[in-house]
C-alpha cells in the first residue's frame, strides 16, 4: 500500500473513533499490567469480569503477593490457564519489588525481564500506560496488516516492523488501538464485514464480502 493510501487509511479510522485505548479496565500501569497478562489467550470481557473483583483488593506488587497464590487463583480461575498465568504474576509482583521499587519500568527490556511478558505485552505498557509510539501486534492487527496490504508479513515481528515504517508519525501512536478494534469488530476473522468497512475501497483483500 502506498503511502498516500496508507494516511488515507489512518485518516478514516481515527474519524471513526478518534480517541482509542484498550478495552481492559485499568487504573495505573500496574494494574493494566496484570490485566494484559492475563489477557494472553484470553479476552478482554473475561479479564475485566476477573479484575472487577481483584483490583480492589490486591492492585499493587505487595497487595497481590500477600494475596498469595491460592486466592489469586480463585480470581481468576474463569480465565484460561489461569494456573500459569497466577504463577507468572507473583513472580513478576517479586521482581517489581525488588529490582523496580515495586514500579512498572518504562524499559522493554526490564518490561520482558518480567515472567509472563514478552514482545507483544510490552509494547501495550509502553503504548497505553506509558506513551510510546509502539504498535503490538497480536491476531487481529496481524490479519488486517496482511489483508489490507498495509505491512503484509509472515511472522508478526515482520508485521511490527513493517507497521512501524509504513504508518506516519502523526497515528503511531494510537495505530495500535485503531487496528485492533477494527479487526476485532469490521475486519474479522470468518467473514470480514466489509459492507461496514470505512477503508474498504482501500483494502487489497481479494475476497470482500458484499459492499454496499
Amino acid at each position: 500500500m502506498d503511502a498516500a493510501h496508507v494516511r488515507q487509511l489512518f485518516s478514516r479510522l481515527q474519524a471513526a473513533c478518534l480517541r482509542p485505548t484498550t478495552e481492559l479496565r485499568y487504573l495505573s500501569p500496574f494494574e493494566l499490567l496484570v490485566a494484559v497478562i492475563l489477557s494472553a489467550q484470553s479476552t478482554d470481557k473475561k479479564v475485566n469480569e476477573a479484575t472487577v473483583r481483584l483490583f480492589p483488593i490486591a492492585n499493587t506488587p505487595r497487595a497481590l503477593l500477600d494475596l498469595g497464590e491460592a486466592a489469586l487463583k480463585a480470581h481468576i480461575k474463569t480465565i484460561g490457564l489461569y494456573n500459569t498465568k497466577a504463577a507468572n504474576l507473583l513472580k513478576t509482583c517479586a521482581l517489581l519489588l525488588e529490582q523496580h521499587g515495586g514500579e512498572v519500568p518504562r524499559d522493554r527490556a526490564a518490561l520482558e525481564a518480567l515472567p509472563g511478558v514478552g514482545r507483544k505485552t510490552a509494547n501495550v505498557i509502553l503504548n497505553t500506560a506509558f506513551g510510546e509510539p509502539t504498535i503490538a501486534v497480536d491476531t487481529h492487527i496481524f490479519r488486517v496488516a496482511n489483508r489490507t496490504g498495509l505491512a503484509p508479513g509472515k511472522t508478526v515481528r515482520a508485521v511490527e516492523e513493517g507497521l512501524l515504517a509504513a504508518t506516519p508519525e502523526a497515528f503511531r501512536h494510537d495505530a495500535h488501538h485503531w487496528l485492533i478494534l477494527h479487526g476485532r469488530y469490521v475486519c474479522i476473522a470468518r467473514k470480514p464485514r466489509c459492507g461496514a468497512c470505512p477503508i474498504h475501497d482501500l483494502c487489497a483483500y481479494p475476497d470482500k464480502s458484499e459492499v454496499k
